[in-house]
């Protein structure tokens, strides 16, 4: 007899942490793989934010902290998002987390109720629908393709629309395609959203700031949806901070009072270190991580370049984050070395097994022609892996 409840049944596994976990159990046994399926800066955490930790620590910051964030934490975000983003957030419209995945799942939970209907561009991050499963919603998935850039379009995001739609989450800069959403692009979305006053926007922009030239644009910067959105940032992927867990939002006050109730019977307040560097993150200018950024985008020109040899994958450029997201379609159907390669997960474990490199399944995103690369990694490792691919591909 199951004894585990439906609720934990129903909920699928990272797609993301299953592949890193399948490359660690195979370098348990002294296989070389290389790792390029999470999306993990290779970067250690900048100096200045590390002297911010331990300054934090010989002043005994331990105890706990506020359920949403410190004070003067939260004044750096209001000040972050006015410097980077043009929106004016109050203090009490802010919520520090333990990583922007709990921002989300905080908004998810007071949002949403059985039956509500959750619109996912895709592609879409991993977690969103089951994020949204897990708050008893249904997950709509709105397509695009490789040839549109894996953008949509406002007629198919109206399309989508019905009495039962509560929330649309939008990525941009996107995991897993890198595509960017221009301002000009997001206020047409903006004009559809209008006629809509109970459809609620969650607008995550944790990769904002790994961006090759596109600006960017916030959701919450269009005045009439102002009240209508919530912004999820963090600082694990332009800071480097992925295990320092802060993810922070900005929405409308009652949504902010309900994530701090939720948040209040979950975990309580996030790591009261990693809040006091993240101060310090926060208030330095952007400019202090542009080599991370400059790196990435060299790593960028390079991983495309090197695909771009390997007959069958197609390719965009994309704009922004730190991934490729290759159409592998042609292969669905061809037997490689005696396996048969049905859809991108084969594909992938294929990629795992004959060329020891781990990547992600579209599938888990939502595009079930293409697979994740990640290229946060140094470049040795980056030709490395697409050498061993076109190799196990020929």
């Amino acid at each position: 007899m199951d004894i585990l409840s439906e609720r934990i049944n129903s909920l699928p596994v990272s797609a993301t942490l299953e592949m890193a976990s399948k490359a660690r159990e195979l370098k348990s046994k002294g296989v070389d793989v290389i790792g390029l399926s999470l999306g993990e800066p290779d970067f250690n955490t900048p100096e200045f934010i590390k002297q911010a930790a331990i300054n934090a620590v010989e002043e005994n910051w331990n105890s706990y902290s506020p359920v949403d964030g410190y004070a003067d934490l939260k004044q750096a975000i209001c000040k972050k998002f006015e410097r980077d983003n043009k929106i004016k957030y109050k203090p009490s419209q802010i919520v520090v987390s333990t990583g922007a995945k709990q921002s989300i799942a905080n908004v998810c939970m007071v949002l949403l109720n059985p039956g509500d209907e959750v619109l996912l561009p895709a592609p879409y991050w991993v977690s969103y629908s089951a994020i949204a499963t897990l708050a008893e919603a249904k997950s709509v998935i709105i397509p695009s393709t490789i040839e549109n850039d894996f953008k949509i379009s406002p007629e198919q995001l109206e399309g989508s629309i019905n009495s039962k739609t509560k929330l649309v989450m939008f990525n941009s800069p996107n995991n897993p395609s890198g595509t960017i959403y221009t301002k000009k692009e997001l206020e047409a979305m903006g004009e559809i959203l209008k006629k809509y006053p109970d459809v609620y926007i969650l607008s995550d922009e944790i990769y904002e700031h790994i961006n090759y030239g596109t600006p960017h644009f916030s959701i919450a910067g269009i005045p009439d949806l102002y009240d209508r959105t919530i912004t999820v940032n963090g600082v694990a992927k332009a800071f480097a901070m992925t295990g320092w867990r802060i993810g922070y939002i900005g929405a409308p006050e009652w949504i902010a009072k309900a994530c701090n109730k939720m948040q209040g019977q979950i975990t309580s307040g996030a790591n009261c270190i990693a809040q006091r560097a993240t101060i310090t993150a926060l208030n330095e200018p952007i400019t202090k991580i542009q080599y991370m950024i400059d790196e990435f985008a060299k790593r960028r020109e390079i991983i495309i370049e090197l695909l771009k040899d390997i007959p069958g994958i197609k390719l965009n450029k994309p704009s922004g984050a730190f991934y490729v997201f290759p159409d592998v379609s042609s292969y669905f159907g061809k037997v490689l070395n005696g396996k048969k390669i049905k859809n991108a997960t084969d594909f992938a474990l294929y990629l795992l097994e004959k060329a020891h490199v781990a990547t992600v399944t579209g599938e888990a995103f939502g595009n079930g022609n293409c697979i994740r690369i990640s290229y946060a990694a140094s470049e040795e490792k980056i030709r490395l892996a697409i050498e061993r691919i076109s190799s196990a591909l020929k």
